[in-house]
């Protein structure tokens, strides 16, 4: 048993009881993203939060304490992803992460964007043309120190 096994238990169920995200996360009382990412193996959950996405899935104590584990982070399978959707997210990084990247530091100086104190924000966006995916990515400047 290990996480992997964990998140690919959730996921069949998740698919056999047509169980959706935002229900999820609703009960666990945080959002979609952030819950979501958690059951797919990437955050860890704590004991109460665990407790109920061991109920919603029908987990085991033991598949409930594989979720309080600090996971390793990083779930592609390949250095590129082939997947068409992640890959549109690899092609938009490297088209205007120069472009990110360049703005970020002129608004802000040296430094990076937290992946670590950051939300997201993913919605439908109505639009006569064919819906639109907006997404917010929120994440706390933290600029390089001298020393």
């Amino acid at each position: 048993m290990n996480r992997l096994d964990v998140t690919e238990k959730i996921i069949s169920t998740k698919v056999s009881k047509g169980i959706k995200w935002s229900d999820v996360a609703d009960k666990v009382g945080l959002s979609k993203e952030w819950v979501t990412a958690g059951c797919l193996g990437q955050m860890t959950f704590d004991a109460k939060q665990a407790k109920i996405i061991g109920k919603i899935f029908s987990l085991t104590a033991e598949e409930i304490k594989w979720l309080q584990v600090v996971p390793y982070k990083g779930s592609l399978p390949t250095p590129v992803p082939t997947d068409p959707l992640i890959y549109r997210w690899y092609e938009i990084v490297s088209v205007y992460g120069s472009t990110i990247k360049e703005l970020i530091h002129e608004e802000f100086g040296d430094g990076i964007m937290s992946a670590i104190d950051f939300s997201m924000d993913i919605v439908r966006q109505p639009d006569p043309k064919g819906d639109r995916v907006n997404v917010v990515l929120s994440g706390k400047f933290l600029p390089y120190k001298t020393y």
